[in-house]
């Protein structure tokens, strides 16, 4: 298509990108030793190195300052999903979504969701990163399948994979451990179960 971009985003919105991570990173490291209520906007925008205006032109409220870090790994999820070749086991969907810099904030993003057990406005936060996220998977799936985004099995599938992908990561953060490997191998578990259905 004429004027699309393709490549590497521009600099100031990778710049743009790298804040808001950061913003993200400071918000979870606050709201843990302090709690939600315990933790100002000021306070998050002074960790991050930025002001509080422009802690207001990325996030709509302080809860959500944790949303880069929720959904970093959709639009990777999805190129991944449109990769997957046919009889190939669904848990190869996680070989193209686990590099370095993503398993890096693994830690602060599974602190996050031990969060939302506790506080509600990030729980609803943690939910609505995974509403937001079907839409992205549905649209992958149909293009990998060659059905319309508006196919029941394409919109059940997308729902199965994001649904075993919230599980599997609450299920790990809740066992308190950080380890990359001991998370993909819940992961791609819950992937399989997923794709299982009720068979059994």
């Amino acid at each position: 298509m004429a004027g699309e971009r393709t490549g590497r985003p521009p600099l100031t919105e990778r710049r743009k990108a790298a804040t808001r991570l950061e913003v993200a990173r400071e918000a979870v490291r606050l709201f843990t030793s302090k709690g939600v209520a315990g933790t100002s906007a000021e306070e998050i925008a002074a960790a991050a190195g930025i002001s509080v205006r422009t802690l207001w032109r990325y996030f709509p409220n302080k809860e959500s300052c944790v949303w880069p870090l929720l959904t970093d790994g959709i639009q990777n999820l999805a190129r991944s999903l449109r990769a997957w070749p046919p009889g190939q086991d669904i848990a190869g969907l996680l070989d193209g979504v686990t590099d370095a810099e993503a398993m890096a904030d693994l830690p602060a993003m599974l602190a996050l969701v031990r969060l939302t057990r506790t506080e509600p406005a990030l729980r609803a936060v943690w939910l609505q990163s995974h509403d937001d996220a079907e839409p992205v998977l549905v649209a992958a799936l149909a293009e990998r399948s060659g059905l319309a985004e508006d196919d029941l099995a394409v919109r059940v599938r997308a729902a199965m994979v994001n649904s075993a992908l919230r599980v599997a990561v609450e299920q790990h953060a809740m066992r308190a451990s950080a380890d990359p490997e001991a998370l993909l191998t819940a992961t791609r578990a819950a992937l399989r179960i997923a794709a299982a259905g009720l068979s059994d």
